[in-house]
């Protein structure tokens, strides 16, 4: 799995983390995601695609390699 994040399109709703926190986070000056691991492992897939279909701004994207 590979996850890409589009800065520019991040509103900081902070739905990503919430949905995996091991994966995402946010910076504290302007709440725009922050990922912690873009490789992670296999068990993650569905949080992490719960994380990208949650965000408003549709700024993640998942690839499963």
């Amino acid at each position: 799995m590979k996850i890409t994040i589009d800065e520019d399109r991040c509103c900081g709703a902070g739905q990503c983390v919430l949905a995996a926190d091991d994966v995402f986070d946010q910076r504290d000056e302007d709440g725009v995601v922050v990922l912690l691991d873009p490789a992670p492992p296999g068990q993650s897939l569905a949080r992490v695609r719960d994380a990208a279909a949650r965000c408003p701004a549709l700024a993640i994207s998942v690839d499963v390699e």
